[in-house]
């Protein structure tokens, strides 16, 4: 029931407490205990001589495997002061949009980090995941899967109140016309009513398949790069048994945003600023897939902002803005019991909740032959007679 003002306060004098301590600890590689140490500090309303006064009530905060994340910030090219600039300097914002799991959502004045509240399970789930984790962004730093930069606790009133901290997938500076979660499952994988009546609502696999057909296309280095990014998380969120995550699409349509401005008809120049490039390094959708797509292939890649460039069936300009998503569910018994249940009354493939390795192909093989497409290569006219053979890409 802590007010959300002084939750913010709390993360904000916690974080900057915790960022500024670790400073002072010399940089060394990270060790199998680091991720299980848990540092506690009491944060008194008066102050102390290790904390500042302050107008919440008191509070412990606690901070989880701090030098394992400071490891990952690191990784992503995050330094210490612009880590604690971005999260501490202005008021965090409130997101309105809370998922269906109930969590609050904050993201940073600059968009750079997205705060969101987990359950005690979540928390206690990604804290094993870690030694895992790092050992798979050593190898792979390009990755769809959720960048993890802080895990934290405030405990105020008797209360714990877990956050993590992560990359934002959806700038706010960006206006995304539309947003998928996908599963890659069909059983009642449609927005409600309730959702759809929001702002800015988040539709789901059918919706997908109604309102776009045949897919969202893109060049084929960027498909395949996408395709094996994907094939690789895949994997990764397997071995962990994990399931029931999605792929969050958002796209902003570069044709029907131009067309939008030109019926705005200046009188929104504002809006016009190119937005700063995300500081974290593959933060972005773009950065965040492998091969050599990232050199821009045949669509125009002069603004995109960190988008993926695509098209629709119309030939519109699209950008993508993509990413793994709730992979905190840990596939334990609870899901299971969902699962034979679900099972026994409809036909158990087209439920959402299924072993890891079947939902991981199945989620493959949605977004890799129903989401997203290859631009087909239009054959040149004197390639006619050869029809069987490939057109040289023009560089």
């Amino acid at each position: 029931q802590t007010t959300s003002s002084a939750l913010k306060g709390a993360i904000q004098l916690g974080i900057t407490h915790t960022v500024g301590s670790l400073s002072t600890k010399p940089e060394r590689d990270v060790l199998m205990q680091d991720f299980y140490v848990v540092e506690s500090i009491f944060f008194p309303s008066e102050g102390s001589n290790l904390t500042p006064a302050h107008h919440y009530n008191d509070f412990r905060f606690k901070t989880y495997a701090p030098v394992a994340f400071r490891y990952f910030r690191e990784l992503f090219g995050i330094r210490p002061d612009d880590y604690l600039y971005s999260l501490c300097n202005e008021p965090l914002i409130e997101l309105s949009n809370s998922g269906a799991s109930g969590s609050l959502f904050y993201v940073s004045s600059d968009d750079e980090f997205i705060i969101k509240t987990v359950q005690h399970k979540e928390a206690e789930f990604l804290q094993k995941l870690l030694p895992g984790y790092y050992m798979n962004l050593n190898q792979n730093p390009r990755t769809l899967l959720p960048k993890f930069y802080g895990l934290y606790c405030v405990q105020a009133g008797g209360k714990n109140i877990r956050i993590v901290v992560m990359n934002n997938l959806l700038p706010r500076s960006v206006k995304m016309h539309l947003k998928y979660d996908l599963k890659g499952s069909t059983y009642k994988r449609r927005a409600s009513q309730k959702e759809r009546e929001k702002v800015f609502p988040t539709y789901k696999d059918l919706d997908f398949m109604q309102d776009i057909p045949d897919g969202l296309f893109l060049d084929s280095d960027m498909y395949n790069a996408l395709c094996k990014t994907l094939q690789r998380d895949c994997l990764v969120l397997q071995s962990f048994k994990i399931m029931d995550y999605s792929l969050l699409v958002a796209i902003h349509n570069i044709d029907l945003a131009q067309r939008e401005h030109a019926m705005a008809d200046g009188t929104s120049q504002t809006d016009m600023r190119r937005p700063a490039a995300q500081k974290a390094l593959y933060s972005t959708a773009m950065e965040s897939i492998q091969g050599e797509a990232r050199r821009g292939g045949t669509i125009e890649t002069d603004d995109q902002m960190g988008g993926i460039p695509a098209r629709n069936a119309k030939g519109e300009r699209l950008l993508l803005y993509i990413g793994i998503i709730d992979v905190l569910q840990s596939y334990r018994f609870v899901k299971k019991l969902e699962h034979s249940w679900k099972a026994l009354v409809h036909d158990g493939d087209t439920v959402s909740v299924h072993r890891p390795s079947f939902y991981a192909e199945r989620f493959q093989r949605f977004m890799c032959n129903t989401a997203f497409k290859k631009i087909p290569l239009k054959p040149s006219p004197s390639k006619k007679s050869r029809s069987g053979t490939t057109v040289p890409r023009r560089s």
